[in-house]
């Protein structure tokens, strides 16, 4: 059976046009998928390179909270602590906002790719529902009727080899539907694991932020203490410094009114081995004592020895009693005059045992000692250190 001119001449401008359609779908596939299939955007990875370097703070932060936990001995020491806790928790809350962050990020971008892969999906599927109405409508030996009805039957070459083409095409187009359709199933596998990393991200940063603020509000509480403890420090210094004034104007009264020197060989002659008051444990030594935190400083102008309760005070020198009194801030307090105008000062007694007046031999008892004595030396009426005179 012949086919007319007209008949040829619309089979094969058809045929080329599904043919040239059928190529370009299978290029635009191919072109999205491999837009899919792209490296993670430059935005992600710069957002996981500064996770990690805040993740490398944190580590940082974290032994440096340990070491100040170790010297943990103050309140000042438990207000560096919570900076440090504080610090470290900062740093935590900006890991989470971070790491929340990069996880929806990447919860875009697998919705994105979900997308672009259902739109691939629908495209293939579209092709496939085209091939399957046109192979219906050619009915059940469709390829063959296609066959026989190529012109050229006498030579079958191209015709065989264009429903070579026919048929390669149909199965590539089945095998992208397959492949297409398994990437957007992994592909919605990711996303929910994505979601689940985000709303876990999204609980840590609720959690964080709440002990961020506990933290601060402990902080805050012991900034409150830390301010109350130096204004009680800066009281106690200045009622310190005070009580020091009231000895030294004491002192120069006592001083200027003295009678003439005593008889004897002055005291400077035996500079370095007089005898001890009391034997004890030094536990203040001469000079000014200085707050180690608040860098107060108040005057010391002698020694202060541990001792039993009771422990008998004795005169370093002979001398006279010039003062056996009460003195505020000091307790009950003897001042002995030395020949050389050198003065010795017993103070913090529990029960004084001479009177003022009294002239006292080398080791007489000038009272009885409470916990803590208070001993100076002065020369006229500056303050020496006891040790330069004691042995």
């Amino acid at each position: 059976m012949s086919r007319t001119p007209q008949s040829q001449t619309h089979c094969r401008p058809v045929s080329r046009l599904r043919v040239g359609r059928w190529a370009l779908l299978g290029l635009l596939g191919a072109a999205l998928l491999l837009t899919v299939g792209q490296v993670v955007p430059q935005s992600l990875e710069t957002r996981e390179q500064e996770l990690g370097t805040l993740r490398q703070d944190i580590v940082r932060l974290q032994t440096d909270l340990e070491v100040v936990r170790s010297r943990e001995d103050s309140l000042e020491d438990r207000l560096n602590v919570a900076r440090a806790e504080l610090a470290l928790q900062q740093a935590k809350v900006s890991e989470a906002d971070q790491a929340l962050a990069l996880a929806d990020a990447r919860v875009e971008e697998a919705r994105t790719k979900i997308s672009s892969l259902e739109a691939q999906l629908d495209g293939v599927r579209g092709d496939l529902r085209r091939r399957l109405v046109g192979l219906y409508r050619l009915g059940g030996q469709g390829f063959l009727r296609l066959f026989l009805a190529m012109e050229g039957r006498e030579n079958l070459l191209p015709s065989i080899r264009q429903l070579r083409f026919l048929v390669r095409r149909d199965r590539l187009t089945i095998d992208r539907y397959v492949q297409v359709r398994d990437q957007l199933s992994e592909q919605r596998e990711v996303l929910e694991q994505q979601l689940a990393e985000a709303e876990a991200w999204r609980g840590q940063e609720v959690e964080r932020r709440d002990e961020l603020k506990k933290i601060e509000r402990r902080r805050q509480k012991l900034l409150k203490q830390v301010a109350e403890e130096r204004r009680n420090l800066m009281a106690r210094t200045d009622a310190l410094q005070e009580k020091e004034r009231k000895l030294l104007r004491f002192m120069n009264d006592l001083v200027g009114s003295e009678a003439p020197p005593l008889d004897g060989a002055p005291v400077q002659e035996f500079r370095g081995v007089l005898d001890w008051p009391a034997r004890g444990e030094v536990v203040a030594e001469f000079g000014p004592r200085k707050d180690p935190r608040y860098k107060t400083e108040v005057p010391h102008h002698g020694i202060d020895l541990k001792l039993d309760q009771g422990t008998k005070v004795r005169a370093v020198f002979p001398g006279e009693v010039v003062y056996a009194s009460e003195f505020e801030g000091y307790g009950p307090m003897v001042v002995v005059h030395h020949p050389g105008r050198v003065f010795t000062l017993y103070a913090g007694l529990e029960l004084v045992n001479v009177d003022k007046g009294v002239m006292l031999s080398l080791g007489d008892v000038v009272g009885l000692s409470a916990e803590l004595l208070y001993f100076e030396i002065r020369v006229e009426n500056e303050p020496q250190n006891p040790r330069q005179w004691l042995r």
